[in-house]
This record gives structure tokens, sequence and C-alpha cells, in this order.
């Protein structure tokens, strides 16, 4: 019996290294990351991967949702954190309504990403919800 096998790639294509420094610093490179076309008609959620010198070492698209919602499974983040060997990460999940105040579920889901995230010795650093124009930060807000 043969089972199946994960690839993981470690190319890094982009010789320009990105450092994060601050929530400002995470929104800009994010927003190069989303599709603002359809910013204010979907929700998705994507990881910001860091290495200890807050050097971005990728963006990891986990979900896209409807309108209101979407799906994130903390199994999969760490997964994805732990296979490229990141030190950190940043959760980011924009709300099509352009109100960026966290609603109760995006504070449950953040104090059980970060829990999980001890666990495999990975520090959640922030987790940002955008909207086109604005974003609210949980370390900025001490949510974290």
């Amino acid at each position: 019996m043969k089972a199946a096998e994960i690839k993981v790639s470690y190319i890094n294509k982009n010789e320009q290294k990105i450092k994060i420094s601050s929530s400002s610093s995470a929104y800009e490179l994010i927003l190069n990351h989303w599709d603002l076309n359809i910013i204010d008609f979907m929700e998705e959620v994507k990881v910001i991967l860091l290495n200890r010198a807050n050097t971005v070492l990728g963006v990891y698209e986990l979900s896209k949702g409807g309108s209101t919602s979407c799906v994130v499974d903390v199994k999969i983040i760490l997964n994805v954190a732990i296979k490229a060997h990141a030190s950190s990460i940043i959760l980011v999940h924009n709300h099509p309504s352009g109100q960026v105040i966290p609603s109760e579920t995006d504070k449950r889901l953040t104090i059980k990403l970060k829990e999980a995230c001890k666990m495999v010795d990975l520090e959640l650093l922030d987790h940002l919800v955008i909207s086109r124009d604005s974003y609210t930060s949980f370390s900025d807000e001490n949510l974290l």
C-alpha cells in the first residue's frame, strides 16, 4: 500500500526582501496581493508567512467565501506555516461591507489561532481586518 506524498516547494524567485515592521507595512503588502475588483464583493482570508527577521517568505491564499463569511481551518494555517519554515504569521481577511471592526467570530478565531500557534512554536504577530481603504490591526488595538 502506498500513501500519497505531499510536495513542498521552497523556491522563492523574488530576490527583493520585504520586511514587515508595522501593521501599515503589512496592509500595504497585502493590498498588492488582493484582487481589488472583488474586495467589496467576496470575503477572502490570506496568511503572511514571515521568518525570524520579519522578512516575508510568502503570502498564502487560504480561502474565499461569500459576502459575509469564509472558512478558516487552523490546521491548514499551521501546516502551511510549518512547511514554509515560518517563525511567525499574520492573518488577514477582508470585510466586503467596508467596515473593518472585528466581529466576535473574528476575535474567537484569533484566540484559537494564537493558542494553536503556541503549540508549534509559531507566533501570531497580528490579525488584520481590511477593506479597500482602511484596516484594523488586532495587535495595534491590543486584541491579540
